[in-house]
């Protein structure tokens, strides 16, 4: 009886192996939560530049007065090199793909419906379809009529990324998303042409 008290008293008191012991039941909540700040990190900043690609598209495309598929084009491979380190295709790093989209946009100064004029990318709008989301306080209205003012031409840009962090393939994933609206900044004409159009449509 006295040796079994004994050794039951070592027992208590031997501290071998406790270090490894508390550092197997540490880790995997070290490991969750570092992987976890590597992903929202990388989403965070993925987020970003697919802010940054809308802003730009939408920019470079409204300082001229026409544009063709060249341009759009190297509009486009700018976009794709804005992602940078980030592959803009399918890949097991970060997701993807990187989906652009150019539109121009009119707003009829008669119905008030806004619709577009033409469109290329990735995902393009149908021409002549009427834009619904497009934010209403965007478009200036005559006092006189309460009906939007003529020449009003907007320059759309649509982003879209889908992430999937590294650690979770095939499990997680989710749809980040931009878009921009910009004015035209030449006030002769007063909407970007796509070549070889030398008016601007109103259709």
């Amino acid at each position: 009886m006295w040796l079994r008290r004994s050794r039951c008293a070592e027992l208590l008191v031997d501290r071998r192996g406790l270090a490894a012991v508390e550092f197997a039941m540490i880790l995997p909540l070290m490991l969750v939560t570092l992987f976890g700040l590597i992903g929202v990190t990388s989403a965070i900043s993925i987020n970003r530049k697919v802010t940054l690609i809308s802003r730009t598209l939408s920019d470079l495309t409204s300082q001229g007065y026409q544009v063709d598929d060249t341009k759009i084009a190297n509009f486009f491979a700018i976009g794709r090199f804005m992602l940078t380190p980030y592959d803009a295709g399918t890949n097991t790093f970060s997701g993807g793909p990187l989906r652009q989209t150019i539109s121009e946009l009119y707003v009829d100064p008669n119905t008030a419906v806004t619709r577009v004029q033409w469109s290329r990318g990735d995902e393009p709008r149908t021409v002549g379809s009427p834009v619904v989301d497009m934010p209403p306080d965007l478009v200036s209205i005559n006092p006189a009529t309460l009906r939007p003012q003529p020449n009003q031409y907007f320059i759309l840009s649509e982003v879209r990324y889908r992430y999937a962090p590294a650690m979770l393939p095939g499990i997680a994933s989710v749809n980040l998303q931009e878009v921009t609206y910009t004015r035209p900044r030449a006030t002769t004409p007063v909407c970007v042409w796509f070549s070889p159009a030398t008016t601007c449509p109103t259709n």
